[in-house]
């Protein structure tokens, strides 16, 4: 029998039995359904987190600190350096951050690989201010190269002279704006103190307003301008020990392979520095996501297991109810392959219908439900579709049904192969 012959004989064979065989499809519409909405809340999730990555940093650049200097536990102290400066302890009792000064930039700069450094300043702004009318506490992103996604406004000017500043959608109110459009272009007074104390302001150009945002910092942008400007007023009346250094720094680099970044990562080691990229600090989120993700896919897959056993079902009664055809058919010549290849076909048949009619109907329920939330409880969160279908997940989520079912078939098919078509046309 030919491919094409077997195909059509499978798909007739599979609706002799209309009611058993639409139970069985709806068994496995179940799995399917479950199994391509927990993927597309999956595909959702992780497209609108790697869409709001640059909001809170750049990918291509790796954040790089001084190698911790505390002493470890069971070692010996430290021997005193009087040209290293330590900054205040930030991380678990008795560890300290060394502050990287010039020296310290011009060798992360001469590692291989390393395209750019730019230092990362502890800015401690006071207040912010526009037009004379109420402060409002203010912070300020420290790191350079940040995206965020704008409601309204341009990107920062990094090559510039004048300061800029992003600031997002919650400023906008509090400070007397009345929408976005009308903030930007508007200068604003960043007021803050110097190392004795005494304020200082300094003037800065609204240049867009940041979109609300899952992964968003909650602070304000700085362009290269305010944040040196920012910087020179902090540092004001401070000792001249302090001054021309920092608390990190960012290190671009050039798209590359994870091998070679992490060979850039153990030649920064060897140096003596940590480096972390944002993938790094991302990645916890994304890694409990992905649990919880496949937690709900396990669910998904015990239901098409338990179809399976269905299909098994199914088979096993048309090979009894069919058996003096089987044994007629292998009578005229059909061999036990194609008898296998027959009933294989019709499981994978019933696997592929089921399927598809599960897959379209969460990818229209999904899709319906993902605009509803965009629309409505989600609508601060611009760009958000919880549940999201790209073909190659649900092309993934049929193979595996159809897959799962023509391994369900092989009992029933093996059966029906091995039978002795004497036997068989006596059967009553």
């Amino acid at each position: 029998m030919k491919p094409l012959e077997t195909l059509k004989t499978a798909i007739a064979n599979s609706f002799r039995s209309k009611l058993r065989t639409t139970l069985t499809i709806l068994a496995i519409f179940v799995g399917a359904f479950t199994l391509t909405i927990t993927n597309g809340l999956g595909t959702g999730i992780s497209n609108y987190i790697d869409s709001q990555i640059a909001a809170v940093g750049p990918s291509n650049a790796f954040t790089v600190t001084k190698t911790d200097v505390s002493t470890s536990p069971g070692s010996g102290p430290q021997k005193y350096d009087p040209n290293t400066r330590v900054l205040a302890a930030g991380g678990r009792p008795g560890s300290t951050q060394v502050a990287l000064n010039q020296s310290d930039l011009d060798a992360v700069a001469a590692i291989p690989g390393i395209t750019a450094v730019f230092p990362v300043s502890r800015l401690s702004p006071a207040y912010i201010q526009w037009d004379s009318r109420d402060k409002y506490q203010l912070s300020v992103s420290p790191l350079a190269g940040a995206q965020p996604q704008l409601a309204s406004g341009e990107a920062l000017d990094d090559a510039g002279s004048q300061p800029q500043i992003i600031l997002p959608t919650s400023y906008i109110a509090p400070l007397g704006f009345t929408g976005s459009d009308q903030a930007v272009g508007q200068d604003v007074t960043i007021g803050i103190p110097d190392a004795t104390g005494t304020m200082h302001t300094v003037t800065a150009r609204i240049n867009g307003v940041e979109d609300n945002a899952l992964l968003g910092s909650g602070g304000a942008f700085a362009n290269k301008a305010l944040t040196a400007a920012l910087a020179d007023a902090q540092s004001t009346g401070a000792p001249a020990a302090t001054k021309n250094t920092w608390t990190a720094a960012t290190a671009s680099f050039s798209p590359t392979s994870k091998k070679e970044i992490n060979d850039m990562k153990s030649r920064l080691s060897a140096a003596g520095y940590s480096a972390q990229t944002l993938e790094d600090r991302i990645g916890t989120v994304k890694t409990v996501i992905n649990g919880i993700i496949g937690v709900l896919d396990a669910f998904a897959i015990i239901a098409l297991v338990a179809a399976g056993f269905g299909i098994v079902n199914t088979l096993l009664m048309s090979v009894q109810e069919r058996t003096r055809e089987i044994g007629l058919m292998k009578a005229m010549g059909m061999g036990s392959g194609s008898v296998f290849a027959l009933f294989s076909t019709e499981a994978a048949f019933i696997g592929l219908l089921g399927s598809l009619i599960g897959s379209a109907a969460a990818i229209g329920l999904g899709t319906a439900i993902s605009g509803a939330l965009a629309r409505g409880p989600l609508s601060d969160l611009a760009g958000l579709q919880i549940l999201s279908f790209a073909p190659a997940p649900v092309a993934g989520v049929i193979l595996l049904v159809m897959v799962i079912a023509f391994i369900a078939g092989t009992l029933p098919a093996w059966r029906a192969a091995r039978q002795n078509p004497i036997d068989s046309l006596r059967y009553e």
